[in-house]
């Protein structure tokens, strides 16, 4: 159905698009190459919420040398009205006679709305040429407009014994500088970063991403059942943090945060703590999360994969072994049958720096 041709210039169009990687939430990353007598003439990529998207990029730097084009989308062109207005009508306009697209838009104001209108205006269309690799750029999205929920992934670095820190807490740095870096490309392509309230009370983070070039700096969510975090954590001096907590009675406390910008939702569950599960809805639905990149201790990284709330787990393993009584990864009940382990899939094995970082996905 596809040519070699056809590959390579869809290839191209994923590659425009994964410039977006860091700058394009809550939107998708979409890139757009226009081809006329099996050159490209013309491309684009959406480089940030609330600016043109990737085909009107193209179509601008086209101008009339799109009129018999063919347009090769990596997602569906959007048909309904936001903060910019519809692509499909653009494409019209424009003369374009063909659409290839690599995958239908999961967003239901689109979802195959926009192939419908191409179809009627008489432009050929074409779906999932490179579909799966479309998909993958575009994970926490898929997943926020089916699941409704964002794309989790759990961050850790660790010894080649699987701990993350000495018993007394010391953890700076088990990983060497490489790996740190490579870190903070998990954090500025995701929507927030998540922590616990151990994790501040023990190493203050920022939660900021440092080491590389970026226009925007993601969200920072603290799971504080108790409400007790320090006035002064670092992370509370940028007015971006949301915290959700078990305690709604503690109101002065609730207004002291409030009154350093901090967001505040109270989301009890039974047992005291924070509904996770109902917290991950809320982030899609109410925030318009994609992906959430959790950097926590053993206590909140066991309690979301208890309840299945983890897709991803990205392991950094340097070469020291700190024994026995330092600390894990995972805080989990005790297995009784090996039937209970829960099982993933290596996505990605490969060194960084001195160290090894593995991805792995949930079955």
């Amino acid at each position: 159905m596809f040519s070699a041709a056809d590959h390579a210039f869809m290839s191209h169009a994923l590659q425009l698009a994964e410039k977006g990687l860091y700058n394009t939430t809550p939107n998708p990353r979409v890139g757009c190459v226009i081809v006329q007598n099996e050159h490209i003439i013309a491309s684009g990529w959406h480089e940030k919420a609330g600016q043109p998207h990737a085909e009107i990029h193209a179509l601008k730097m086209a101008g009339e040398a799109a009129r018999g084009a063919t347009a090769y989308v990596t997602l569906e062109p959007c048909s309904h009205y936001g903060l910019t207005p519809p692509c499909v009508n653009h494409l019209i306009e424009a003369g374009i006679v063909k659409v290839n697209m690599a995958m239908e838009d999961p967003n239901p104001l689109v979802a195959g709305r926009g192939r419908m209108l191409l179809q009627q205006a008489g432009i050929t269309v074409a779906t999932g040429l490179l579909e799966t690799q479309a998909q993958a750029l575009n994970i926490g999205f898929v997943s926020r407009m089916t699941r409704k929920k964002p794309w989790v992934r759990i961050k850790i670095a660790a010894s080649l014994d699987g701990k993350t820190a000495l018993r007394n807490g010391a953890s700076q740095w088990i990983t060497g500088e490489a790996a740190r870096t490579d870190g903070h490309r998990w954090r500025a392509r995701s929507c927030a970063i998540m922590t616990g309230i151990g994790t501040i009370k023990s190493d203050n983070p920022q939660l900021t991403v440092r080491h590389i070039e970026t226009t925007r700096q993601p969200k920072k969510i603290v799971l504080d059942s108790q409400l007790s975090i320090p006035l002064g954590a670092s992370l509370l001096q940028d007015e971006s943090a949301i915290i959700f907590t078990a305690d709604h009675h503690n109101q002065a406390k609730i207004s002291q945060l409030t009154k350093l910008g901090v967001q505040v939702i109270p989301l009890p569950a039974n047992d005291g703590t924070v509904d996770l599960e109902k917290m991950l809805t809320l982030l899609a639905t109410d925030f318009a999360m994609n992906e959430i990149l959790v950097e926590a201790g053993s206590n909140l990284n066991g309690a979301l994969l208890n309840a299945n709330l983890v897709d991803e787990i990205i392991l950094y393993l340097a070469p020291h072994l700190l024994g026995d009584d330092a600390q894990g990864i995972f805080r989990l009940p005790e297995l009784v049958d090996l039937k209970q382990k829960k099982t993933l899939i290596f996505e990605d094995i490969r060194t960084v720096g001195q160290d090894i970082r593995i991805v792995a996905r949930f079955r």
